[in-house]
């Protein structure tokens, strides 16, 4: 699973033959310049969730319910999560969970909604818990465990583990049927999800989970200087790139 947030990089995630594009919330982040994902909208999401899924042939596109989007009330939850599939076509959503998600996951697969749910390190409860390891006793590892196995129990079809002990993430794999999807959980998940910023290579840092496959930066900042240095220097436009029409040539 990778993160996508347009149509060009939906459609490259697609044809490598990514199982799950996630349209994630860390958009905040990557594309819009907020500092965490708190500021990112119900909107937000769901315009860039209908680019990634008109761009995505075979993959299953899941838009990342934004903060204060689910949770504070069922209507209103249901409402915003039915959005992403009625109106930009995603195939499920996610939902960064605690207790109080257990009931409306359920509630969410009994409309026929797909629900996909995250345990360990929510980057929505930032303020709270900050970006640290979460499960590192053994009353909260506990907890995690209890959280992942209720939402399986509730409908959901598969796990988010972030940023907790590899050894915790092997148990709840282990003890749930539905596929676990890590990110610095270690190996022993199902699956593996990156933000795709991180694999590309066009972050600034990368957590200490993650791992560049790429340096798309560079090669962004070395075509850009090109341009530059190209119009500069009068090399661009060349004459292949205009055209003329003999009838304008004397207009005065």
């Amino acid at each position: 699973m990778l993160t996508a947030y347009d149509a060009t990089t939906a459609a490259v995630v697609d044809e490598a033959g990514i199982d799950v594009v996630l349209v994630g919330d860390s958009m905040g982040n990557t594309e819009l310049g907020y500092d965490s994902t708190l500021p990112v909208t119900v909107d937000d999401v769901s315009s860039r969730t209908a680019a990634v899924a008109r761009a995505t042939e075979d993959a299953l596109v899941v838009a990342d319910m934004p903060f204060l989007s689910f949770g504070v009330d069922e209507a209103s939850s249901v409402e915003n999560c039915g959005r992403m599939l009625k109106e930009a076509d995603a195939d499920a959503v996610k939902l960064e969970c605690g207790p109080h998600t257990v009931g409306l996951t359920e509630k969410l697969v009994q409309l026929g909604i797909p629900v996909m749910a995250h345990v360990g390190l929510t980057p929505q409860r930032v303020k709270e818990l900050g970006y640290s390891r979460q499960g590192t006793d053994r009353a909260d590892a506990e907890e995690i465990l209890d959280l992942a196995l209720a939402h399986e129990a509730a409908g959901a079809f598969s796990v988010v583990l972030e940023h907790v002990p590899a050894n915790l993430a092997a148990q709840v794999t282990e003890q749930t049927a539905i596929p676990t999807i890590g990110i610095g959980a270690g190996a022993e998940c199902d699956g593996q999800v990156l933000v795709i910023d991180d694999v590309i290579g066009t972050s600034d840092r990368v957590p200490p989970f993650a791992a560049r496959f790429g340096d798309v930066r560079s090669e962004m900042a070395s075509a850009v200087e090109g341009f530059r240095d190209a119009v500069e220097g009068g090399e661009f436009p060349a004459e292949e790139h205009s055209r003329t029409v003999d009838e304008l040539d004397d207009l005065y």
